[in-house]
């Protein structure tokens, strides 16, 4: 029986497996930031160990940083002892460490692909659940814990129970106007949140094939949401196209020798899944939730469910959700008025992504009662959006950029949605609180924040005519 992408490089992987329980699997890279390693670090000192592989580790701040006044010393105490903390660890352990101010800092998600950190055929881990993002590049990629985070510290391995497998294949193409993120949160509408718990995914088909690398990234970082262990893409053209002549990917005849490896990185034809799904792209649209969860979305022009056709079992907490939010069900929230929009995150904040909503806005103003965040998701993001000129349309219309980091994704640092306003965010989870206490998060995809952006309102944004 053939292999599926993930069987190729897990079992390529495993260093030994205990009868009936988990492997130890060896890791190529693991990404460290500053809420999830303290610890681990501290557990190594205690013990009196090095790190083992130091240059596998790479280390940088992204959830605690502001995105204006970026440097040292920060003026909130948390963060600033989290991200001495994390400078302290980075020095004294010999890892790589890409501070505030580098020009290799940002999201970590963000940086490690865009730089060829990560690389096809690799087992990367992070203490961070969206590491599945570098899947996308045909990696198998997933979040660990902290005690996890030293056991790869001081052994380069981590013991993993071997998941199930799932393919799922979107075929046909994406209509104009709708984006990777609508087909992410589509997916975990119909998946729900928890209908890939124990699998590890594949995702095939034309309109995956069809997205840009920057795209496969979004749908892979969105995996964890649906309660998938990761998810991941088997390689092809566009992945090289992507990576040819990064900063760390090899270079001259080690490239073409990386390359030849890398093309042998797909599902066997006779490979078989534990599960397969089949979606069609025609029927997504440009998507919205209006929960507190991922799961509850809905088409832009769609009502909220109404509460018959909720599972008896999941009445109280929808019920719930909607008290949060503020809704009704049956409600269409088309035209709903909005206060916050964000563009940014590890789900959303490469240059792809201004690049769209900035020529979605071209010739538009911001909208008067709008607070806009546009935050790179790291400095060479920056530097690209300076380079293609998009500050400068983006300035035009009433917006700035702001400097990279996590941002409003989460409430840790700064940028936190105030108590009962409503943010059309490009970030990953809309859970209560998750942008701020009482902070009410509708998750879309850029277009979607563009258009709310500049009209003040949840808008569809094949209704706004391209500017040229």
């Amino acid at each position: 029986m053939g292999k599926t992408l993930f069987d190729k490089i897990w079992d390529k992987h495993v260093v030994t497996t205990m009868e009936n329980g988990p492997s130890q699997l060896y890791i190529d890279r693991m990404y460290c930031h500053e809420v999830t390693s303290p610890q681990a670090f501290d557990g190594l000192r205690r013990r009196g160990l090095k790190v083992f592989r130091p240059k596998q580790i790479t280390c940088m701040p992204d959830h605690n940083i502001p995105t204006v006044n970026q440097e040292y010393p920060l003026q909130d105490p948390v963060s600033r002892n989290q991200l001495e903390a994390l400078d302290r660890n980075a020095k004294e352990f010999g890892v790589d460490y890409y501070p505030i101010g580098h020009k290799l800092n940002g999201v970590t998600h963000v940086v490690g692909p865009e730089n060829g950190l990560s690389l096809p055929g690799m087992t990367i881990v992070c203490g961070d659940s969206h590491t599945s993002t570098h899947g996308a590049l045909g990696a198998i990629a997933f979040g660990i814990g902290t005690s996890e985070v030293e056991m790869v510290l001081a052994t380069q391995c981590v013991f993993q129970s071997r998941p199930k497998t799932m393919r799922i294949t979107v075929k046909n193409r994406l209509k104009p106007g709708v984006t990777a993120k609508d087909m992410a949160l589509y997916i975990i509408a119909k998946m729900t949140t928890g209908g890939a718990t124990g699998y590890f995914v594949e995702y095939a088909g034309e309109a995956v094939k069809n997205l840009s690398m920057e795209g496969r990234l979004t749908l892979c970082n969105l995996s964890i949401e649906m309660g998938a262990r990761g998810g991941m893409i088997a390689p092809d053209e566009t992945t090289f196209e992507y990576l040819k002549n990064r900063r760390f990917t090899p270079q001259g005849k080690a490239w073409d020798e990386a390359q030849a490896c890398w093309e042998t990185l797909n599902s066997d034809s006779d490979a078989r899944f534990d599960k397969e799904i089949v979606f069609d792209a025609w029927d997504i649209e440009p998507r919205i939730t209006y929960g507190t969860n991922p799961g509850m979305g809905i088409g832009i022009n769609e009502a909220i469910p109404t509460l018959e056709t909720i599972e008896e079992s999941s009445r109280i907490s929808f019920a719930k959700s909607l008290e949060y939010m503020g809704f009704q069900p049956g409600e269409k929230l088309i035209g709903k008025p909005v206060d916050y929009v964000f563009l940014g995150s590890c789900t959303n904040g490469r240059i792809e992504d201004f690049r769209a909503f900035a020529h979605w806005v071209k010739g538009r103003k911001k909208a008067a009662n709008i607070t806009a965040w546009l935050v790179p998701g790291s400095w060479l993001v920056a530097k690209q959006i300076q380079d293609e000129k998009l500050d400068k349309i983006l300035e035009e219309a009433g917006f700035e950029i702001r400097q990279p980091g996590c941002s409003a994704c989460l409430a840790m640092n700064d940028d936190k949605v105030p108590a009962g306003k409503y943010a059309v965010s490009t970030s990953n989870r809309n859970f209560e609180g998750r942008q701020g206490p009482g902070a009410r998060t509708i998750l879309a995809g850029p277009l979607v924040a563009a258009a709310a952006a500049v009209t003040g309102k949840i808008t569809d944004p094949r209704e706004l005519r391209v500017k040229s």
